[in-house]
């Protein structure tokens, strides 16, 4: 049915669709039971409860951020199955974003390409919003913990960089009341200049202060680091090297890539698109490789939610072989649909075989 449903949706431009759709599903929601019924058709099977970083989740694959920037639609994914949602970009101010068209398909790659720009509404006006649904929000389906929200913060497109700090202590402390864990995101490739925050004295700064912070509080929040699969070698064991020195609780692997090799859609329009991250099925091998040599590198002593080409069980499953703690999707739910938690945590269990596609 999805497939169906999907061909139809990719008629038409990227964003707009992205939100007609989610407010459809919000809409859908707010209709007495529906929401329940929902919730029954795509709740996986089983018991997939893990604990990471102390935070105990319903199952390990969550969405990654970027999909609901402004915290508009947690009941809605909690409803699908998705046992995190990592909400963000979140900056201090408000910011439009790039130019659209910004968000782009690529069918034949199974690939997204997007220049958004870390559009969203602001710290405050989200941290309201989450303050809000903590209150409100629907009790968890019966045997399932309840969802789990991470903030990602970033910095402003004005903002310098020797001023970046700055940003995301606004975002870390406005947040921390409302958000169960935080994402340090420098590896966005449509802020200029942000990649350049991955430099280890760059980042020494920005974490080392945020973590300076979060132990002055009561209790202290996990710490993460999202990092690009385009660093290299060197760059990666600098960045495992301060997460021992900054005591980061573990790292998100991988943002999307400015690589274009090996696609199967045409040159030209690729071109024709421009600048922007790739994510989805050309990120599969490159990411699983970053998580396995994290993994191998640092002992198997930080914990990583994988990100990056994961459309199937098979495809999570490689993500945890290779040792990752928790995966993340994105692009595999445009593609795959609102059964992609149920179908990837399905076909995880004992005898689950593989996931299908609607």
């Amino acid at each position: 049915m999805y497939r169906l449903i999907r061909n139809l949706l990719f008629r038409f431009p990227t964003e707009p669709v992205h939100y007609f759709s989610m407010n459809s599903l919000q809409a859908a929601c707010r209709v007495p039971g529906i929401r329940k019924q929902i919730a029954r058709q795509f709740q996986p099977k089983g018991n997939l409860a893990r604990e990471v970083f102390g935070l105990t989740f319903s199952n390990p694959v969550g969405l990654g951020a970027g999909f609901d920037k402004n915290a508009r639609w947690l009941t809605e994914l909690e409803a699908l199955g998705f046992g995190s949602i990592e909400i963000g970009t979140v900056t201090p101010r408000p910011q439009s974003g790039n130019d659209k068209p910004r968000l782009f398909r690529l069918p034949k790659d199974q690939a997204l390409i997007n220049r958004m720009g870390f559009n969203n509404e602001g710290v405050k006006v989200i941290a309201e919003r989450l303050r809000r649904w903590n209150v409100t929000r629907p009790d968890p389906m019966p045997g399932r913990e309840k969802l789990i929200v991470g903030g990602n913060i970033g910095k402003n497109k004005v903002t310098p960089n020797e001023d970046a700090w700055k940003d995301y202590e606004t975002c870390f402390r406005e947040l921390f009341e409302v958000v169960d864990y935080f994402v340090v995101n420098v590896s966005s490739p449509n802020t200029p200049g942000l990649r350049e925050l991955q430099e280890k004295d760059a980042l020494h700064k920005i974490l080392s202060h945020l973590q300076t912070i979060n132990h002055q509080q009561p209790k202290a929040k996990p710490l993460l680091l999202k990092i690009a699969p385009d660093l290299t070698s060197q760059q990666v064991d600098d960045v495992i090297a301060l997460a021992f020195d900054c005591a980061l609780d573990g790292l998100v692997a991988a943002n999307t890539t400015i690589d274009r090799s090996g696609l199967r859609t045409p040159s030209a329009t690729i071109e024709n698109i421009g600048a922007g991250g790739l994510s989805g099925a050309p990120l599969r091998s490159r990411s699983t490789d970053l998580v396995r040599y994290i993994t191998e590198k640092s002992g198997g002593r930080i914990p990583i939610i994988a990100s990056g080409g994961i459309f199937t069980a098979d495809d999570a499953r490689e993500k945890l072989a290779a040792g990752a703690s928790l995966v993340q999707v994105w692009t595999g739910f445009i593609y795959e649909g609102p059964a992609v938690v149920k179908n990837i945590c399905d076909g995880m269990q004992p005898g689950g075989g593989h996931s299908l596609s609607n």
